[in-house]
């Protein structure tokens, strides 16, 4: 068995004096992709801000390869090799799409070129000229995504990337992520759709109150359908 890439253990972490995080464990594989789901307010984005250094008051460990995240800036931790892309998706108002797409700098070699962006998301070559907020839904979280593409970051954080997407839309996500897959990528997908999840995902991790209370491998899902009801509450 390979070494994870991403090894988190008993991650703890507050907002002030909220202790939101209690104790996550979990691990992603090289070339994985790897969901977190849960309910709203389980800690499924709390558990990915913290592994970025986002949330600053943490405790435990978050191992990337070699390096330990714990205690390490936000800025450093992206330098690793890491990148998010927000369920905000922090689209700039006042840059068009080209200009979107070429803010963040490249942390290391690997990153792919404008063009490569645009391959995977033909609906932006059109925009390019197009303000960052003039863009559909569907195309800001494109945009969103082909922007942390450039940065060569080697694992993905993808925060809800088809929250409120049309259908035809979330297949498109979906094709992009098996794809970025097939190209080597490491993604750690937060998800309350875990039938889009199911489409694109090798394992499952359950969060509630801020733990991981279960994990479903992709095979398995059907039949733990039951169980995910229960846990997701739909």
């Amino acid at each position: 068995m390979a070494e994870p890439l991403l090894a988190v253990r008993d991650l703890h972490a507050w907002y002030g004096e909220s202790h939101v995080l209690h104790g996550v464990d979990f691990d992603v594989f090289p070339g994985e992709v790897v969901t977190l789901l849960g309910r709203n307010g389980a800690g499924k984005t709390t558990t990915l801000k913290s592994i970025m250094g986002i949330v600053r008051r943490r405790t435990g460990s978050v191992r990337f390869g070699a390096a330990e995240l714990i205690g390490r800036r936000s800025d450093a931790i992206a330098r690793l090799g890491l990148a998010f892309c927000p369920e905000e998706r922090g689209i700039f108002a006042s840059l068009n799409v080209e200009e979107n797409l070429l803010l963040p700098p490249r942390v290391r070699p690997g990153g792919l070129a404008v063009d490569a962006v645009l391959d995977l998301f033909p609906n932006l070559r059109d925009r390019l000229r197009s303000p960052g907020t003039k863009l559909s839904g569907g195309e800001q979280q494109m945009l969103a995504i082909g922007r942390i593409l450039r940065t060569g970051a080697r694992l993905l954080l993808l925060d809800e990337p088809t929250e409120g997407l049309a259908p035809v839309i979330v297949q498109q996500i979906g094709r992009t992520i098996a794809r970025l897959k097939a190209e080597g990528f490491t993604i750690l997908l937060v998800e309350q759709n875990f039938h889009f999840a199911a489409t694109v995902a090798d394992r499952h991790y359950v969060v509630e109150h801020g733990r991981v209370v279960d994990l479903v491998p992709n095979q398995d899902l059907a039949a733990s359908m039951d169980k995910l009801h229960e846990y997701l509450g739909v």
